[in-house]
């Protein structure tokens, strides 16, 4: 029980996470705009895939699960 209520509050604490960013990103300057991250634009059509904020955003996440399971 005590493993499923650490999970929970791992998801919600990520999920707070990714809120806040998510409600500054237009404040943050590098988020989307990294080398690696596609933007095509034309006329009627916008295509947006933000590959090397995905993967730093990963590493950092993938981090936290490290010090997280350490303890």
């Amino acid at each position: 029980m005590v493993e499923i209520s650490k999970t929970l509050i791992l998801g919600g604490v990520i999920l707070v996470a990714v809120g806040i960013l998510l409600s500054f990103s237009g404040k943050i300057p590098w988020i989307g705009k990294l080398p690696g991250d596609i933007f095509i634009k034309k006329d009627n059509f916008t295509f947006f895939l933000p590959i090397t904020t995905s993967i730093l955003i990963s590493i950092i996440f993938s981090l936290i699960l490290l010090i997280w399971n350490r303890k």
